[in-house]
């Protein structure tokens, strides 16, 4: 990704010139030399594969025997335990590596923009810096339970997985500061124009004796942090044996910080649903009562029906939106097709979905066909839909069966809190950002095009939204 980064494949054996720098090392493969991060590596002295298995080759072409390289690399006996040594020694180290990055960012920039009132409101260093600070706290208390669990003698037998399980319910925290990183990359990106803010960033940098890496890089790493977590575990898990004491913790551990992962990955993906949704109701007429916000976060299915109503069993032909906990109801315009105008809206937290069978229906006194009812136990309210064909009213009946999944779910990860729409479209690439930074003595800390691999995998593509847009061209 830069000039001075080497790239490199699995499999290939780097021989490393120098690892002052914990994070980037420089090293060689062939005629080739460059920066490359130290955690997509192992030292051939850590690994339990023969020397064969990765041939080192030389200029001419040759495989080089392995008796050079076991030189080259000091290759000496090496055990599991010996490997869940080093796997747990870099936890620990990287652990406390993190927390004094993250206390250089709240004593080296934070303590001294607060002095700066003239320069940021409180609400610009809310957008900077997130949630930072708490993150900083949490992480204090994390790492201290780590050192308790290492055992400094023998670190093999350290039991750390106990450790994350205790704590993966606060890294959940993680998911706010990920959410508003867009919005600090493009409040940074307004400041650096103006050199004062350029001066004052580099002068705390200076004053902290933080590496030379501009204030986005530095806010980066919780980023890449949360991601890691669940690869160092994968590889303690790896050199853990079934007999080990910490193997069953370790291996949930494992689960708990993906979960954790997902849980921050679905999250982001429901703050962008946010803001589609408020720019949905903008553009809907004569709205009334609370915005479809204060109560649901997700659109869960949307189509025709044909909405049967006492007295007389009148029917209508309606527009619905079926939201978590409410169905919103609308009327198209009946000259402009896509204008929709607002009518009414059912709590589906109080309704039951009845299956209706082809024919007249009792309570209506009105024949009908591909119908269903939604009925309200508390009140007796019920109401009587009919789909165009019978494919469509299954796709209802699974739909108001995915909300409630949807709502039992949310309840359950603590996403059931009302949402609100954010100060910048979610939805920009602003990775391109991010990768219009360079620094030319040392990159940060992992390469951003992998960040965004690891924090956010790629997901199908829902034709809801395109669906709505057909319906309701959204208006400035």
């Amino acid at each position: 990704m830069d000039d001075q980064e080497l790239g490199f494949k699995a499999g290939d054996v780097i021989e490393v010139m120098d690892a002052t720098n914990k994070e980037w090392w420089w090293g060689r493969i062939l005629d080739s030399e460059g920066w490359f991060p130290a955690s997509f590596v192992r030292l051939r002295v850590n690994q339990d594969e023969p020397m064969e298995d990765y041939p080192l080759k030389v200029e001419g072409g040759k495989d080089d025997d392995s008796s050079s390289g076991t030189r080259r690399f000091g290759m000496g006996q090496t055990s599991k335990d010996q490997m869940r040594t080093n796997v747990i020694n870099e936890i620990i180290s990287t652990e406390r590596d993190y927390i004094k990055h993250l206390k250089d960012i709240c004593e080296g920039y934070i303590k001294q923009c607060r002095k700066r009132a003239d320069m940021f409101t409180e609400e610009q260093l809310k957008t900077i810096f997130g949630n930072i600070e708490d993150i900083y706290r949490c992480q204090k208390k994390f790492v201290k339970a780590l050192e308790k669990k290492f055992n400094k003698d023998h670190p093999h037998l350290s039991e750390v997985g106990s450790c994350f399980l205790e704590y993966q319910t606060e890294f959940q925290i993680y998911s706010e500061y990920c959410n508003n990183h867009p919005n600090a990359c493009m409040e940074l990106s307004r400041l650096t124009k103006v050199n004062k803010y350029v001066y004052f960033f580099e002068a705390c940098r200076l004053l902290q004796k933080m590496i030379d890496i501009s204030l986005d890089g530095f806010l980066l790493t919780p980023v890449q942090k949360i991601c890691k977590y669940p690869l160092q575990l994968a590889e303690l898990l790896k050199y853990t044996n079934p007999q080990h004491r910490d193997f069953k913790d370790v291996e949930a551990a494992l689960n708990a910080m993906k979960n954790v992962a997902r849980l921050i990955n679905e999250r982001k993906r429901r703050l962008e649903n946010i803001d589609k949704i408020a720019q949905w109701q903008s553009s809907i007429e004569d709205w009334e009562g609370e915005d479809v916000l204060v109560r649901s976060s997700e659109l869960i299915y949307s189509g025709e029906l044909t909405k049967i109503s006492h007295p007389q069993a009148k029917s209508q032909q309606r527009m619905f939106f079926l939201f978590d906990h409410q169905l919103v109801c609308c009327k198209k315009d009946l000259l402009r097709r896509d204008i929709l105008y607002y009518k009414s809206r059912i709590n589906m937290d109080d309704m039951e979905i009845l299956d209706v069978e082809d024919g007249k229906d009792k309570d209506f006194n009105t024949s009908v066909k591909n119908a269903f009812k939604l009925h309200c136990q508390d009140t007796e309210e019920v109401h009587l839909f009919c789909a165009k064909k019978p494919e469509q009213k299954q796709r209802w009946l699974k739909a108001f069966e995915s909300e409630r999944r949807q709502v039992q779910l949310d309840q359950e990860t603590g996403m059931e809190r009302p949402m609100q729409p954010t100060q910048h479209p979610v939805t920009r690439p602003y990775y391109d950002f991010l990768m219009r930074q360079k620094h030319p003595t040392l990159p940060t800390t992992l390469p951003q095009q992998q960040v965004f691999m690891l924090a956010e995998p790629k997901r199908k593509p829902s034709n809801f939204w395109q669906n709505i847009s057909r319906l309701t061209p959204f208006r400035k």
